[in-house]
């Protein structure tokens, strides 16, 4: 068989506008042997390439799925999803590594934000059912800076089978769902923290039985898991009360949409020692977010009086369990005491964030 020389793309001369299409030995400056047939294959399949199709289009026709606010989906596919993190975590606790779901599939994990628990959840969890995390740092992308978000996720869609990512703006994830072409997961933005609301639910049903019909109080500042439970709140019943000072309420639109969703009953409290009675659950958080530590030491004044310790948990009740989305600051949002307490669940709350986002990631790959 006789050999003709294709072009090697690394360097086209200027002028051509589609030089892929013009195999021209002398527009490159050096050139590659290669068979008829494959050359004749490589032109067929760029010249019937179809124009670039819009994200939004491109996601929904494959089925594939996005997880950023948890009222995008309904109570039925909540449960199922939380259904499948008890199935895939008995699985795993079993020993079993047989199930690999992921097994050829790669996910970016953004982390404009820090933290232990989410990058090692994820990335474990993917490995764990067959598939490889890759992570990038605040200066490896420095999205919306170096280069823009849209860019980052046309160009991360075109490496990956999904994204997952930990920002600040809530708007650098609902850009990276609108241009990404895989499924995207909110690992945390500013206004919410979904997949953390979905690990709380999985603990909960482990350790009351149910979620549905519980009073959950949070006490502290009315942040991004606040907000996040009110969107729950928007899909399954439950009692879900907000124990904050004057000032630090949660968004008022998230707190009237729960509301208006008529399925939960919403309350926004300045008394603690009155929200947490008859409890099923008290849940703390840091008073300063990252972002906010400038602000930490005046919160500390405005915050005293919502401090969880032994007598705020005695007023909650003896069937009342304590949960924090940790990192805690002991001795300020809540005394090493209750942290340490056998009421605690911090720690399987914790070791669910890997569970249900294993349930997560299996739901927007369709597996």
């Amino acid at each position: 068989m006789g050999v003709i020389t294709a072009p090697c793309y690394c360097h086209t001369t200027v002028g051509s506008p589609k030089p892929y299409l013009s195999p021209s030995s002398h527009t490159f400056r050096h050139s590659l042997p290669i068979s008829p047939s494959t050359l004749r294959r490589i032109s067929c399949l760029a010249a019937s390439a179809p124009a670039a199709e819009s994200s939004l289009t491109a996601k929904v026709g494959s089925g594939l799925k996005d997880f950023i606010h948890i009222d995008d989906f309904d109570k039925e596919t909540i449960l199922k999803i939380l259904d499948r993190a008890i199935e895939v975590k008995a699985l795993l606790k079993s020993g079993d590594r047989t199930f690999r779901p992921f097994e050829g599939k790669t996910m970016s994990m953004i982390f404009a934000k820090p933290s232990m628990r989410t990058r090692v959840s994820f990335e474990t969890g993917f490995s764990l059912l067959g598939g490889h995390a890759i992570y990038l740092g605040p200066d490896d992308i420095q999205m919306g800076k170096r280069e823009e978000t849209r860019d980052v996720a046309r160009v991360l869609s075109r490496y990956n089978d999904i994204i997952m990512a930990r920002v600040f703006s809530h708007q650098d994830i609902l850009d990276l769902s609108k241009y990404a072409t895989v499924p995207v997961i909110n690992g945390l933005t500013d206004y919410n923290h979904p997949v953390q609301i979905m690990a709380d639910a999985l603990t909960m049903i482990e350790h009351i039985g149910r979620f549905e019909g519980t009073k959950v109080v949070y006490v502290g500042d009315g942040n991004n898991i606040v907000h996040s439970w009110l969107l729950l709140a928007a899909v399954v019943p439950f009692h879900f009360v907000c124990a904050c000072p004057k000032g630090f309420e949660p968004d008022a639109k998230t707190v009237e949409k729960a509301r208006k969703a008529g399925i939960s009953k919403i309350e926004i409290s300045h008394d603690p020692k009155e929200a947490v009675r008859g409890a099923d659950v008290v849940y703390s958080d840091v008073w300063a977010s990252m972002g906010q530590k400038e602000e930490a030491e005046y919160r500390r004044q405005v915050f005293k009086g919502f401090q969880v310790d032994q007598n705020l948990m005695d007023v909650a009740g003896s069937k009342a369990f304590f949960m924090h989305c940790l990192p805690a600051e002991r001795g300020v949002e809540v005394t090493d005491e209750v942290v340490e307490a056998p009421y605690s669940i911090v720690f399987p709350q914790a070791e669910n964030r890997m569970h249900a986002q294993n349930a997560i990631m299996l739901h927007v790959l369709g597996k």
